[in-house]
């Protein structure tokens, strides 16, 4: 069980470099979306290979501008690891609102919405777009 920790581990470091030392957009090699390759639709994860290449830059400003939904999923990341932590080493019972059985619903919710208004070809909702 702890060997396949390990190669995960490996894995995520091994991608953190290849995502640190290479920009996704001057290559041809990383995988494109397939969605935007077959039909020009921006998908809610178009741009995120890009944002991860900002993010390990600490090119915050380049990763919002890539795909704001990954920077607020971030945040969401952070929340939940952060609580977790706590309530794990303080032994607190601090409510994390990611298992709120309507959590899903409202993740789902603004996804779809971020996928339908980051289409739109009108400013602002063009700024969605990945750049």
């Amino acid at each position: 069980m702890k060997l396949k920790y390990f190669g995960v581990l490996i894995l995520a470091i091994g991608l953190a470099f290849l995502y640190f030392f290479i920009n996704p957009s001057e290559v041809d090699f990383l995988p494109k979306c397939p969605l935007y390759v077959s039909t020009g639709i921006y998908c809610p994860g178009c741009g995120s290979q890009r944002a991860t290449h900002h993010l390990l830059r600490l090119d915050f400003w380049g990763v919002i501008q890539q795909n704001i939904l990954y920077f607020v999923a971030l945040f969401v990341l952070a929340y939940h690891f952060i609580v977790t932590s706590i309530n794990l080493l303080f032994k607190k019972r601090i409510y994390n609102y990611i298992y709120h059985p309507k959590t899903p619903i409202i993740i789902l919710i603004v996804v779809i919405v971020f996928w339908i208004l980051r289409n739109i070809p009108y400013y602002p909702f063009n700024l969605l777009a990945p750049h």
